[in-house]
């Protein structure tokens, strides 16, 4: 046993010298492992294939419609639907069936590297997108104002899109600031509005549907990357370890 000895000040110190160093040194790194803990565990990070995912989708669905709405003879961005880009009759319809297609596999491989999230979260966000891809099968049919098939893959996947972040949240002072309670309810907030926006030009035909049909998929698209972003490295806060507790430590 290490015999205390009395410190200035009246408090008591411990003598180290007599502790292998190899010993310090191990009791040293597991203390200073401590200092990342998240709801009860490590800090997990997200591979680098779901950052990948994460910024190929708002890439590729800003892409895919622009160039879809190119090879079309008369196309209005701000009135005309994306969905139109992919019906039934359209030119080059494929281009844009394609996006949808991409841009849900792109969904679903961040929903499954956004580890640090609640699974809660992700598998909304996965089925959100899966539902989105099967708009892709089920084009809007010219004639047809609100085809059933189209409108019920497009309300699921809507949803999904809109409301995963409140079930991705979590709780810990390591949590990173894109899964904080808080942001959580912030995304969903705003997520929520645009998607109002969307459905109240749907309804009263006020001439820009197309436009918020592409804010609410851009800010739908940029979320992901957003809390992806948060969970890389250095950017989630750390829990400070006292310096009393690292010496404790140390000394035992």
């Amino acid at each position: 046993m290490v015999a205390p000895r009395r410190a200035f000040g009246g408090g008591r110190q411990y003598r180290t010298s007599a502790i292998p160093p190899a010993r310090r040194h191990a009791r040293a790194r597991g203390c200073a492992a401590g200092v990342r803990v998240a709801y009860g565990g490590a800090v997990r990070e997200v591979p680098w294939w779901g950052l990948a995912s994460a910024v190929a989708a708002p890439v590729l669905l800003v892409g895919g419609w622009t160039a879809a709405a190119a090879v079309q003879p008369h196309f209005d961005q701000v009135s005309d639907t994306v969905s139109s880009l992919a019906a039934t009759g359209a030119t080059d319809r494929w281009v844009m069936t394609l996006t949808f297609l991409m841009v849900g596999v792109c969904y679903i491989v961040t929903g499954l590297a956004l580890r640090p999230a609640s699974t809660a979260g992700r598998m909304i966000l996965v089925a959100g997108s899966a539902a989105g891809m099967m708009v892709a099968a089920n084009p809007v049919q010219a004639g047809i104002a609100y085809p059933a098939p189209h409108m019920f893959w497009a309300s699921i996947g809507l949803a999904g899109l809109t409301t995963w972040p409140a079930g991705a949240w979590r709780r810990g002072p390591a949590v990173p600031w894109g899964l904080r309670p808080a942001v959580a309810v912030a995304a969903v907030t705003v997520l929520f509005a645009l998607l109002a926006w969307f459905l109240a030009e749907l309804v009263t035909g006020a001439g820009q549907i197309g436009l918020a049909e592409r804010v609410t998929g851009v800010a739908q698209a940029a979320w992901p990357l957003a809390v992806v972003l948060s969970c890389r490295p250095g950017r989630y806060r750390e829990r400070p370890v006292p310096a009393v507790a690292v010496n404790r430590t140390t000394a035992a």
